[in-house]
């Protein structure tokens, strides 16, 4: 005999209401449902008469049957005994209190007679009837809980509690004798088991009553949010966990030399950047812990100081770990971002590649790699933070497609303009480039699949609305105060010419196996900006692949991709290699547009370093299952691409002992209120030791000059630096050429004018290069002889220097 239906009724000391909830079942599947039912009791280990009313309703009709458990394991337990002895081709399961009356199940069998997998009763939805309410504070904690539940594992469905759900049979008792958890998270855990396997679930609103003695106490919430959280971990498959330890591994290798003694190494090809990007977590830090303005300083470039937000501060980190700059020193702190935001950055690679384009790991693992460890993010790696620590790129192209589905568009609308708010407080160029890519992309994805483009342009342009209703409220005022606040500037000069070489492309980065210094000489602008450099085996195997694999939609759009940044890359103007034709860029185009007249144009050939990771991963996909001889093959093109690039851990040296007159705070005697130390040189973004200098003090004195992007002139470009002063100009010529000038009166008023202007207490000359040299024109300039204290040549203003 073939059982059209089961109930199924999990009961934990229910004798006052389980005898009226068998009957009321009862009475409506005998006067209503035509198909055969069984009604299954499972008794929970109770220790009132609950199993004893049950028995009597199982003697008095053999459909009703009563499973009994020695002791109480749970509601999810008592479910899940219950679903696996059922044998109906539906399976109703209901909370003993029948807070959702039976006759409802009318309404959920018709969404499953519509073609839905499993209906569930809702109190959310609209058209819900709520007869009578819990208190109202219960009711707050339970919809708090409820959105923190569903937030974590079945985002869409408003209503996860209900007690009163009926499945399709087979596929409920697939998925109950999956399920692990015993209390009440287990209604979560089938539904994402229905989501995960494709099966649509319908939400249909019911009517509902809060019965006196439920059992669903408000602490219940946090204790299935626990056990759903317990479950994700549980079910993180070894192989990401691999992968992430892979990436971690990686990345700490690459920065092994530095954390040897993170505050006293220094990687020497930053140039002055680790000691800037030391600087900036430092100052927000000291901004965190006084509630200072954090978009704003003046222990640089005193008085005029520094706008921050026009500075990459990277606030969505330096905040975040001011604790660790707290206790452990802004080196520490930087090595944890630069370290831990790579392999953060490489996972999230991983992660969008599994979801959207392989299901293979090894295969999404070597795409990651190349997206976030290729030679152009090695080179960033030196020095900028803010170009390597990218990890909510991919999930903002996740969401981006998300959105082209148009299945929850508020919702991830919502979510991408909340992720974009924060990527601009990690880094705005970074942000810009991606969209630059995902615009590329698109229009190459449009162009070959139009029929996707045309469902996919209406979601998508009411996503990006919502989006950018959300993001713009959150940064309007650090905008506004980067462009229009204090300090601020229109563009920043990077010569004429910032493009790649189209040798840059075929040649290997220096830090790269096959590279050195002179594959790279002439070919970029300085160590930390080789953006290209992905090497010929590498391009020469992305070609094949495009080839190989042309007929797909995705990697036409990626090959354009990759073509797109390339050319773009090349700036306003380009060489032929080995000629002399020189021939116009397309950067021409956008060069003078608002943002992009401040962009390094060669870097956005970093936009090819996920496309071709991806393009990498789509191949390798397809191994697996293939003729052995093209496995070799596959494999070894892989390694033999991938070898030449693979970077060496980068160098670190020694730094520069900042002298005990610094360190150890013998300046606190030197200088009065709001007077500033001046280290000689000025410092700039040739020489910012002056910087470590001030982080090494806790930042208890000011400077002038300093390492920043700051205005210049009337028309307020943006420069490296302070705005040129005499006295410091006439340094930085004695520190670079190392000859002393013919100090003249006109020299010593302009010294007397600068040394006011920056309200200079006290001057420290630290031993250097050259610095025979600086001492004799600053004794010429002040009129006065240093005095050697604390491992430092000293002048103090207040003694009639």
């Amino acid at each position: 005999m073939s059982v059209d239906l089961t109930v199924v009724i999990p009961a934990y000391n229910e004798e006052q209401r389980l005898g009226p909830t068998l009957d009321a079942v009862r009475d409506h599947l005998e006067k209503t449902y035509r198909g055969e039912w069984e009604l299954i009791v499972v008794d929970d280990g109770s220790t009132d008469r609950t199993a004893e009313i049950a028995a009597a309703a199982a003697a008095a009709d053999p459909r009703v049957q009563l499973l009994s458990g020695d002791r109480n394991r749970g509601k999810g337990h008592a479910l899940r005994e219950g679903v696996l002895a059922s044998y109906g081709r539906r399976v109703l399961v209901t909370d003993a209190d029948l807070a959702a009356p039976i006759d409802e199940l009318d309404r959920l069998d018709k969404a499953l007679a519509d073609g839905h997998t499993a209906a569930i009763g809702s109190r959310a939805r609209p058209g819900a009837t709520i007869g009578a309410h819990q208190h109202r504070l219960r009711e707050l904690l339970g919809r708090s809980g409820n959105f923190l539940i569903r937030s974590v594992a079945v985002p869409g469905i408003r209503d996860t509690q209900c007690g009163f759900k009926l499945f399709d049979g087979d596929r409920a008792r697939e998925a109950f004798a999956a399920s692990r958890l015993s209390g009440w998270g287990i209604d979560v855990e089938i539904l994402e088991y229905f989501r995960r396997a494709g099966w649509p679930v319908a939400e249909v609103p019911v009517r509902w009553s809060h019965q006196e003695g439920s059992k669903v106490r408000p602490l219940d919430y946090v204790r299935v949010l626990a056990e759903l959280t317990a479950l994700k971990a549980r079910a993180i498959r070894g192989a990401d966990i691999r992968a992430a330890l892979f990436f971690l591994v990686f990345a700490v290798v690459l920065y092994a030399e530095r954390w040897v003694a993170p505050g006293h190494r220094y990687i020497p090809d930053a140039l002055q950047d680790q000691n800037q990007w030391e600087w900036f977590f430092a100052v927000t830090a000291d901004n965190v812990r006084h509630l200072d303005n954090p978009l704003f300083t003046t222990l640089q470039n005193f008085p005029d100081g520094v706008n921050l937000m026009a500075n990459t501060v990277m606030l969505g980190l330096s905040v975040p770990l001011a604790p660790v700059t707290w206790l452990l020193g802004p080196a520490v702190a930087l090595n944890v971002a630069m370290t831990g935001g790579l392999a953060a950055t490489a996972f999230a690679w991983y992660r969008l590649i599994v979801k959207r384009l392989v299901a293979h790991r090894g295969a999404a693992a070597v795409g990651a790699a190349l997206a976030a460890f290729a030679p152009p993010m090695i080179s960033h790696a030196n020095a900028h933070p803010n170009f390597i620590v990218l990890f909510m790129i991919p999930p903002i192209i996740d969401r981006a497609l998300r959105l082209c589905e148009g299945t929850r568009v508020v919702r991830d609308g919502v979510v991408l303009g909340l992720f974009t708010a924060y990527q601009i407080f990690l880094g705005e160029e970074p942000l810009l480039l991606a969209a630059l890519g995902m615009l590329v992309f698109a229009v190459a994805y449009a162009a070959v699949r139009r029929d996707v483009a045309r469902t996919a342009w209406r979601p998508l342009a009411r996503g990006l609305g919502i989006a950018l209703a959300v993001t713009l409220p959150l940064v309007a005022f650090p905008l506004y105060w980067q462009f229009f606040g204090p300090q601020s500037y229109k563009s920043v000069l990077h010569g004429d010419n910032a493009g790649n070489s189209p040798l840059a492309f075929i040649s290997f980065a220096e830090r790269s196996l096959a590279g050195s210094e002179r594959s790279v000489d002439g070919l970029a602008m300085n160590p930390t900006e080789h953006n290209a450099f992905y090497g010929w085996p590498l391009l020469l195997l992305a070609f094949a692949i495009v080839v190989r694999m042309w007929d797909r939609a995705v990697v036409k759009a990626l090959a354009c991709t990759v073509a797109g940044a390339a050319l773009l890359s090349l700036g306003l103007k380009f060489r032929v290699p080995l000629t002399d034709v020189v021939l116009p860029g397309p950067w021409a185009a956008l060069a003078d547009r608002p943002l992009f007249e401040s962009v390094i144009e060669s870097r956005v050939a970093m936009v090819c370093a996920p496309a071709l990771g991806m393009l990498l991963a789509l191949a390798l996909a397809r191994l697996p299952g293939a003729p052995r001889p093209r496995v070799f093959a596959g494999v070894g093109a892989t390694v033999l691409a991938l070898l030449p690039i693979v970077p060496a851990p980068l160098d670190a040296v020694d730094r520069i002992d900042v002298p005990p007159f610094v360190a150890d705070g013998t300046w606190r005697t030197y200088l009065g209120e709001d007077e500033t130390l001046v280290p000689i040189p000025v410092p700039d973004p040739g020489n910012a030791e002056g910087l470590h200098w001030q982080t090494t003090a806790g930042l208890g004195f000011r400077l002038p000059g300093g390492y920043f992007n700051g205005p210049w002139g009337p028309d307020r470009v943006g420069i490296y630096g302070p705005s040129p002063r005499h006295t410091s100009n006439l340094l930085r010529e004695v520190r670079d050429e190392g000859r002393v000038p013919r100090i003249t009166p006109a020299w010593r008023a302009a010294a007397r004018e600068d040394l006011r202007f920056w309200k200079a207490g006290v001057l420290v000359l630290a031993p250097q290069q050259h610095d025979g040299q600086l001492r004799t024109t600053v004794e010429k300039l002040v009129g006065s002889r240093g005095k050697w204290v604390g491992g430092a040549w000293v002048w103090d203003l207040h003694e009639g220097s």
